[in-house]
């Protein structure tokens, strides 16, 4: 009985040794100050370079370059999103317009925190530097066109 006790104890001492314990790996996300008056609080974004998605119901995205309103957004699902980034950074980039891309993500009542998180895990994946997270401003004209498509 003895031997078999002492076989135990180092195939325990053996798996604890060489077993790896990961550790859940975050994401640091910042927001800004709420106080817009101060001059460092406001960032000024080049339209040209601005590309704004909006998370919906079921999984569905909106997106559109430039100002709110100017161009009627696209929408597609949660899973496409990824070549619409890679097509609108590129043209982005081949505008000739300084500056870095930015993407600025607006949640709205209507998505889920997992699509939230999807979202922001493809931007670090195609490593947008500039990304903005804005759930305190939808324009009503954003909010109208995602009601007229059924993703709000």
């Amino acid at each position: 009985m003895t031997p078999m006790v002492d076989l135990m104890f180092l195939l325990v001492t053996f798996f604890i040794l060489t077993t790896v314990i990961s550790t859940p790996q975050a994401m640091d996300i910042a927001k800004p100050d709420k106080n817009e008056k101060l001059p460092e609080n406001r960032l000024e974004l080049k339209a040209s370079k601005t590309m704004t998605i909006l998370l919906g119901k079921s999984d569905k995205v909106a997106w559109y370059m430039g100002v709110a309103g100017e161009s009627a957004p696209t929408i597609e699902s949660g899973s496409q999103i990824e070549d619409a980034i890679v097509k609108n950074r590129k043209a982005a980039d081949a505008s000739g317009v300084a500056g870095d891309f930015v993407v600025l993500v607006k949640p709205t009542s209507g998505s889920t925190f997992q699509n939230f998180v999807d979202m922001m895990d493809e931007l670090e994946i195609l490593k947008v530097k500039v990304r903005q997270i804005d759930d305190d401003n939808i324009l009503d004209n954003e909010k109208q066109f995602m009601k007229e498509k059924g993703i709000l």
